[in-house]
Parts: C-alpha cells; sequence; structure tokens
C-alpha cells in the first residue's frame, strides 16, 4: 500500500468533525477532547506506518529518502497538520491543550524541515547519516537468528542509504545548501574511521561476536559467514564511496560563507529554528543582546573569584594559565572517567534533598566512542533505546589536555544527573502522558534544565573549590556566549575567527573545544539558543514561586511541578508554574482560615 493510500484510508477510519464553534458545554468538550485523542493517535500511526525501524515499510529497513517518498511524506504530514490547527484549542481540556500544542509542534517541525531543505545536509560538524548507521547496532535484537537475519537485511540496504544521501548533498552543492567548507576540516576521519582492513573488526560485525541466538554452532557459523560477506562486498564499499565523494566532491565543493542567512531562504529559515529550539518568537537581535548582557554579568562573578584567589595577572592570562597547567587535566583516560563517575555518584546522594520524584532507570559512564570522538563534544547524555538498558553519560576522552577537570562537576551535573539522565528519563516514565509526549525532546527545556542543573550544584554542596567554581561560570559563560556567536554568525555577518575569538577571550573552555563548538553552531544554527534562554526561565519562575510564596517554598515541589509535565514549550512552563503559585496560595490561605 502506497502512502498516500494509508493515510487517506487512516483519515476515513478517524474522519474528525473539526467544526468545533457553538457552545462550549460539557458534553461538547468531552466530544472535542474524544476527537483530538483520536487525531493524536492517527498521528502516531501515521509514524510508525513510515518508520522503518519499527516495521519493513514496502522492503525498506532503513530509511527511504527518495524525493517521491519525502514529497508524499510531506503531503501526508501537512494533511495532519492542517487537522490539528483546525481544532479549537479553547474547548480541550487543559492537558490536551499541551498535547495538541506540542504535537502540533511535532508535524509543524517535520514540515518545516522539508520546506526548507534541511534533507540537503545530513551531517553537522561532529555527525552525520554514516556515523548514525552505528546505532543501528545498538538497536538490533540478537535473541533470535531472525533478529540476526533482520540486521543482515538492513546492512545489504547501507548502499542504497548512502546513495540517496550523496544525492540530495549533490542537491546541495548545486544550489548552494551545504555545510560551510570551514567546519569540514578532518571531518573525512570520522568517516575512514569505519574502514577496516578486517571484516571482523568492523563496527557492523560486533553483534556476530557472540552467538546470542541460542543457535547451534554451526548455524551460528553460517549467520557469521553471511555478515563477513555483507559487511565486505557492500557495507565497506559505501563507506569508501562516501569517503571519496566527500574528499574529492563534496569539500571541496561546499560553500566559503559561514552564515545560513547567506545562502537561499537562509533568513526566514533562522528565524524558523529559532523559533523551534527556543520556543518563543524573540528575535536574533533580542536574542544577541540578552547573550551580551549575560556576558557582562558572568564576567563579574569570574573576575571576582580571580580576584580572591589573589592572582596577578589579566583575565588572559587566568584562562591561559588554566587551559595550560597539568594540575588541571587527568593524565589518562581512566582517570577522567572515575573522576566523572565519582562526581556523578556524589550527586546521586544529593537528589533526594531537590527531588521528591527520582526515575527508575539508572545511567553508566562511559567515553565517547572512538569514531566520532576527535570532533565531537566535551560530553553528552545518551538514552536508552530499549527498556533493559541503562541511560548513559558520555565523556569524551579524546585529547586529554583538552579536558579541563575544573569543568567536570558542571559537565557531569548537567550531562548526568540532576541532568540530562533525571529528566529524560523520569519524562520516559511519566505513564499518564501519551506516548508522543513521553519520548518527546524540547531542545530550550531538556537544555535549559541541564544548564539549570549545573547551578543547583550550588545548593548540593559542589564547586567548593574556586578553580571548579570557575568552571561552572565558564559553562554558563560558554552558554550565554553562543547567544551572541550564533546570532551574530548566522545573522549578522560575524566571521568564524570573529567568533573562536569572543569564545576564547570570555570562557575558560579549551582551544579544542571553543574551536568545535563553534563549528557546531555554524553547522547547526540555532540549536545552541536554547540552553541559556531556557534556564533563565526556569531560575526567573523559581525566583516568582519564591517571591510568592516566601517561607512556603519547597524546592522539591518546585522542582515536581516543573518535570511533571514533561518536556513543554517554556510559555506552558510558565503558565504551569502560575497554576502552581496560585494554588499554592490558595490552599495556605484554606489553611489559614481552618486555624
Amino acid at each position: 500500500m502506497n502512502l498516500g493510500t494509508h493515510i487517506k484510508q487512516l483519515a476515513l477510519a478517524c474522519a474528525i468533525p473539526l467544526a468545533l464553534g457553538g457552545c462550549a458545554s460539557s458534553a461538547h468538550k468531552t466530544n472535542t477532547n474524544n476527537q483530538f485523542t483520536t487525531l493524536a493517535e492517527q498521528v502516531v500511526s501515521y509514524r510508525e506506518s513510515v518508520n522503518p525501524y519499527k516495521q519493513e515499510v514496502d522492503g525498506y529497513l532503513l530509511p527511504n529518502l527518495s524525493p517521491e517518498f519525502l514529497e508524499q511524506q510531506y503531503q501526508d504530514k501537512t494533511a495532519l497538520l492542517n487537522k490539528l490547527k483546525a481544532i479549537d484549542k479553547s474547548t480541550l481540556s487543559e492537558e490536551n491543550q499541551i498535547n495538541l500544542q506540542i504535537l502540533t509542534a511535532q508535524v509543524q517541525n517535520s514540515v518545516d524541515e522539508y520546506v526548507f531543505n534541511a534533507h540537503y545536509m545530513p551531517l553537522t560538524s561532529e555527525y552525520g547519516f554514516h556515523s548514525s548507521l552505528s546505532f543501528m547496532v545498538q538497536r538490533g535484537d540478537y535473541s533470535s537468528a531472525q533478529g540476526f537475519e533482520t540486521y543482515l537485511a538492513r546492512l545489504r540496504q547501507v548502499p542504497r542509504f548512502f546513495e540517496q544521501n550523496i544525492y540530495w548533498m549533490k542537491k546541495g552543492l548545486e544550489t548552494g545548501l551545504t555545510q560551510p567548507k570551514a567546519v569540514l576540516a578532518g571531518y573525512e576521519e570520522s568517516i575512514s574511521a569505519y574502514l577496516v582492513d578486517d571484516v571482523t573488526e568492523s563496527a557492523f560485525y560486533a553483534p556476530f561476536k557472540r552467538n546470542t541466538a541460542g543457535v547451534s554452532d554451526e548455524a551460528f557459523a553460517e549467520l557469521q559467514a553471511k555478515a563477513k560477506r555483507v559487511i565486505g562486498e557492500q557495507v565497506l564499499p559505501a563507506y569508501q564511496g562516501y569517503y571519496d565523494f566527500f574528499t574529492q566532491t563534496y569539500q571541496p565543493g561546499a560553500r566559503e560563507s559561514i552564515g545560513i542567512s547567506e545562502v537561499p531562504n537562509g533568513k526566514a529559515y533562522y528565524a524558523n529554528r529559532a523559533r523551534h529550539y527556543t520556543t518563543t518568537q524573540m528575535t536574533a537581535k533580542e536574542i544577541h543582546e540578552l547573550g551580551l548582557q549575560e556576558v557582562a554579568r558572568i564576567r563579574g562573578e569570574m573576575q571576582a573569584i580571580i580576584d580572591d584567589l589573589g592572582f596577578e595577572g589579566s583575565f588572559a592570562e587566568f584562562i591561559e594559565f588554566l587551559r595550560t597547567d597539568p594540575q588541571f587535566y587527568a593524565k589518562t583516560p581512566e582517570e577522567l572517567l572515575k573522576e566523572a563517575s565519582f562526581i556523578a555518584k556524589k550527586m546521586d546522594a544529593q537528589l533526594p534533598k531537590l527531588f521528591k520524584q527520582l526515575p527508575r532507570k539508572p545511567y553508566g559512564v562511559a567515553p565517547v566512542p572512538a569514531s566520532i570522538a576527535p570532533k565531537y563534544t566535551t560530553g553528552r547524555y545518551v538514552g536508552a533505546s530499549k527498556d533493559d538498558e541503562p541511560g548513559y553519560y558520555w565523556v569524551n576522552t579524546y585529547a586529554l589536555d583538552k579536558r579541563p577537570l575544573y569543568v567536570l562537576e558542571a559537565l557531569t551535573l548537567h550531562e548526568a544527573v540532576p541532568g540530562h539522565h533525571l529528566q529524560i528519563a523520569l519524562n520516559a516514565e511519566l505513564d499518564y502522558l501519551p506516548s508522543y509526549r513521553r519520548d518527546a525532546y524540547l531542545s530550550a527545556f531538556g537544555e535549559g534544565w541541564g544548564l539549570y542543573s549545573e547551578y543547583l550544584g550550588l545548593e548540593a554542596g559542589f564547586y567548593q573549590d574556586p578553580y571548579s567554581n570557575f568552571g561552572r561560570l565558564t559553562y554558563e559563560m560558554w552558554r550565554a556566549a553562543r547567544l551572541v556567536v550564533d546570532t551574530g554568525m548566522h545573522m549578522f555577518g560575524w566571521s568564524r575567527d570573529k567568533a573562536l575569538n569572543f569564545m576564547r577571550d570570555n570562557t575558560a573552555l579549551s582551544l579544542h573545544n571553543v574551536k568545535t563548538e563553534t563549528d557546531r553552531y555554524i553547522s547547526w544554527p540555532a540549536q545552541a539558543l536554547s540552553y541559556k534562554i531556557g534556564e533563565l526561565t526556569i531560575k526567573r519562575l523559581r525566583a516568582k514561586a519564591e517571591n510568592a510564596l516566601g517561607h512556603d517554598f519547597d524546592v522539591r515541589e518546585f522542582h515536581y511541578q516543573v518535570l511533571r509535565h514533561g518536556s513543554i514549550p517554556l510559555n506552558v512552563l510558565e503558565q504551569q508554574i502560575d497554576n502552581y503559585i496560585d494554588e499554592a496560595l490558595a490552599n495556605n490561605q484554606n489553611g489559614a482560615k481552618a486555624k
């Protein structure tokens, strides 16, 4: 069945009467809520029907990126979007009003990315479609022979998947919509990392090193032989072909400009991405000015620490001292990982003081995979893909002299707990939320929470060492500087060197991190705006609650109220905290009257 027919049948089966005017009676509201729920189920059903990781889609086990398929998806999603927009939000329950806003934004984003041809650039400075396939290894079911056969079938589709991505990259070369040449230096190493002489050393052969299917030795040997043929004859040649295309055609032909505003329709695209990632209507100019204000404020706090330490020298000289003194760097990857693990465990013990609800899912600490580490960020949280797996806090152990220990407390609190692991794992366990919200991640909320979590370390007894506290501030400065350099490069004509110098002069990040981070902002427009805007919103709402409730303010209850709806737009978060304050004040007044 083609997708057009599928979506039409779904529409007929789930017909939504959207003439929602008239009296908003209780019965009418119940009916409208039921109608929305049905439409939401239609959206979820459609997503699953075109997801090759959920089920085979017309023979596809890896994404189908053909022009016809993508166009049909665009038409289908547009039809669903129009239905969502036709619903009268005011007739829905409070929870469904949130559901509608989030689901509409999800579908809108997918439509927008197609309209702005985001598929012409299936790579950023640190990631790409070729490295995304390594996660396919982790997603596989290897408990049976059939599971191995399905995985092999996916591997056989790698050449087609690469060809389709390269097709769109060529379209990007034709239209000027490529990643900037400046951020692609060394990127080919992330491709060549998959090229091995011995097939059994390929990352894709890893599942075949253990017989987890319970089949006979002879049957498993047969599966291993198939894997060697498929990887050797199809997967590795596909990677070699992509490497050749990238080094001989794409990189030499990539655009010289760095700002997305320089590409066709680029200014509109940046404004669209800024709205998406911040969930606000802030303009690039407003965001830029906010960044400059925050940079000035944080710089004052950093200078105060330098003065307290009695350091005799300029701000730049103090930063140079931090970047070059061996006392601030681990000697081995194991030392860095152990220190990160110790900090994480130390924070685990403080969580009950700050939270009344904690996730069941545990997390581990592991190094960033070697294949992507050289151009990868300093740390990241990777959520569990299966129920029987933990989340992971990844620590980049590449180039140890660029991974200062004085920022490790802030990094760990952001990526592990009380940051991303706590928020994302808890979100996934909110059983009363629909699936499209349990699995959702809104950058302004999630990254704002991560940055706010760094600040929470002060209340949990961290940053006792002045250098670590300076590290906390340099991480906050890093996120404030993003508002300046991201908008500066993409909308206000900043050069890459100007952005690099601004980051170098205002943060204590290693120069390696300054470069990789700046290139990340260039290749991923507006995403970096979400952190500081989200954090400032949460801090402002906390101050609002503290001022309103006074001695009755309970930080554990406040955090519960922030997290209980999962990942939500900032305007929804503000409304929820306002409701919490009003209800708390009313309860306090009723309690006083009862006495």
